[in-house]
């Protein structure tokens, strides 16, 4: 039963009953009703953000599933990435080395990253930085195994190819000289025989009776045969593959000619003391990549250790050359 309401009349000193009519009886009804669906309302947001809906506990789940996977995938890049580190260091330091080949720097195994923003496609996502960082890493591990897939297709080339290039590097003497007492002079500083400056030996000469047998140190062809009065005199060039080159100089003549294949231990003329030479030698020159090396690290064919360690000996003498 609703409550009767009353209001104090002041003229009749006494309390009159409130009248209240429908229409403002309907206009608070709907008032009432508007706050109570506003409530209802208001609490029904609240009460759906606070407790998902079957189909939102799904999909998040299957967010947090894709973000664990994304840092299972990026651990094994990283794990793949150690293991292709450790491949790219034994092809360098191993594999290239047997073989003389020249290591695989960290610019050329990197190419093509670095300076360009090529994954700003993927900002603006929730997870941007995470997926950019996966991409790259699978980027450059992508590029990291087609250099080095290369490089071992380069390596088991080099090795079908191992025993060709043994016979072809320089490997001998050219002069026989077991007893090691004809060699003149060594690679390096040494004293002009006719100018008397010291110059910059380039090879190293071995003294030996005029029409001593000369020999060719390792398998190739000979790219060059020359006459001449003056200089090295009459000389052989013999070019090995494999970027090595043999020089022979101070010929009194030689048996072979320009374009002729020979083989280690071939003879190829005789000793002499033809151009600019003080007395009977072959001065003998090794060239790898074009660039003149020091012969005495090419006798490993024919000397023992402690004939070996006596040519060095030898060779390191700064006495005066015969040219």
């Amino acid at each position: 039963m609703a409550k009767v309401k009353f209001y104090y009349d002041s003229e009749t000193l006494s309390y009159q009953r409130i009248q209240v009519d429908r229409k403002t009886k309907f206009k608070n009804s709907m008032f009432f009703v508007a706050a109570l669906v506003l409530v209802a309302f208001i609490g029904f947001v609240g009460f759906s953000y606070l407790i998902k809906s079957p189909s939102q506990i799904a999909q998040q789940r299957e967010l947090e599933n894709l973000q664990l996977h994304f840092e299972l995938l990026s651990k094994r890049i990283d794990d793949g990435t150690e293991v292709l580190n450790e491949i790219q260091d034994r092809d360098n330091n191993i594999y290239r080395v047997y073989f003389e080949a020249e290591p695989i720097s960290k610019e050329q195994r990197m190419a093509g990253f670095g300076g360009v923003n090529r994954y700003k496609s993927l900002d603006g996502f929730e997870n941007s930085t995470m997926i950019k960082d996966v991409t790259k890493k699978i980027d450059i591990l992508s590029k990291q195994l087609v250099v080095q897939s290369k490089s071992l297709d380069e390596i088991v080339g080099m090795a079908k190819n191992k025993k060709e290039m043994l016979a072809s590097i320089p490997a001998i003497q050219p002069v026989a000289n077991k007893e090691l007492k004809r060699m003149a002079s060594g690679y390096g500083y040494r004293i002009h025989p006719i100018y008397k400056t010291r110059k910059y030996h380039w090879g190293m000469d071995f003294s030996a009776p005029k029409g001593t047998p000369v020999y060719a140190t390792g398998n190739g062809k000979v790219s060059k045969v020359k006459r001449s009065r003056r200089g090295y005199g009459n000389q052989v060039k013999i070019t090995h593959g494999f970027g090595y080159q043999t020089f022979y100089a101070h010929l009194d003549r030689y048996t072979v000619r320009k374009h002729q294949k020979v083989k280690r231990g071939d003879l190829i003329g005789y000793v002499g003391s033809s151009g600019t030479s003080t007395a009977p030698h072959l001065h003998y020159e090794v060239l790898k990549g074009n660039r003149k090396v020091n012969p005495v690290y090419y006798y490993f064919n024919d000397l023992t250790p402690d004939e070996y360690n006596t040519m060095l000996e030898m060779s390191s003498l700064e006495n005066q050359s015969l040219d």
